[in-house]
């Protein structure tokens, strides 16, 4: 059965939202990409899926921006049964150690990566409440936001925002999971080459990852008894 799906940041075309958009596509399934402007690339998909690709601008940085986006939705669908928060952010300083990066720069990647995915969750909830069907929603973290496995000494604005992300994931799924009506997961989705450069060492394309994490999401659709933190192949891992 074809689904309504939504996914944020999908405007890089190497990227795993664009290629999530483009695997629900093939699916058969109605697709609504969000970016914070239109690219090139959606407008090839557009090209080909026609109104199976809703296209919606918004600034996850911005709450009166995502609920306009949801206004703007709630005229062209009646439901949702999946949305993947793949937006992501990181500064300038990211590769940098604490001593040698910029603080400041923090609080942005925070707020794009886990407050945005919040922003999202809030403003689109009344349409994935309508889903015929348990709706879903996975947001894309990170190893990187695992606290008791943390190895890195950079990319402490992402391991940051990926941390608060899966705090996020663990609240409201604390504030949803008695009615059963509405799933939510925090997933690592592997390794990736997200700049589709093939001398990446990353095993997996942006668009092979998008296949796989297809298949988990529907495996863990009806699952509310499972650990929340998965991996792109299903196991537990830690928070």
């Amino acid at each position: 059965m074809s689904q309504n799906v939504m996914v944020t940041g999908a405007g890089k075309k190497v990227g795993l939202g664009f290629n999530l958009v483009l695997r629900y596509l093939e699916r058969g399934d109605t697709v609504v990409a969000t970016v914070h402007k239109m690219n090139d690339g959606l407008a090839e998909l557009q090209k080909t899926y026609k109104d199976k690709l809703i296209v919606l601008t918004m600034d996850i940085k911005d709450s009166k921006s995502v609920e306009a986006a949801a206004a703007e939705l709630r005229n062209k669908i009646d439901h949702l049964d999946l949305i993947v928060n793949n937006a992501v952010s990181v500064s300038p300083d990211c590769d940098k150690g604490f001593f040698d990066a910029n603080l400041d720069y923090i609080a942005r990647t925070v707020d794009i990566t886990a407050v945005g995915a919040m922003r999202v969750i809030k403003a689109f909830f009344p349409l994935l409440k309508k889903s015929g069907m348990t709706a879903l929603i996975m947001n894309i973290s990170s190893e990187a936001g695992s606290i008791s496995k943390c190895y890195r000494t950079a990319q402490i604005d992402y391991g940051m925002a990926k941390a608060a992300l899966n705090m996020a994931t663990m609240n409201i799924w604390n504030t949803i999971k008695d009615e059963h009506k509405v799933n939510i997961f925090c997933v690592h989705p592997g390794w990736i080459r997200t700049d589709g450069r093939e001398d990446n060492p990353a095993p997996l394309s942006s668009y092979e990852a998008a296949g796989i994490l297809q298949e988990l999401f529907e495996s863990r659709r009806e699952d509310f008894e499972g650990h929340r933190f998965i991996t792109n192949e299903g196991e537990d891992y830690p928070f």
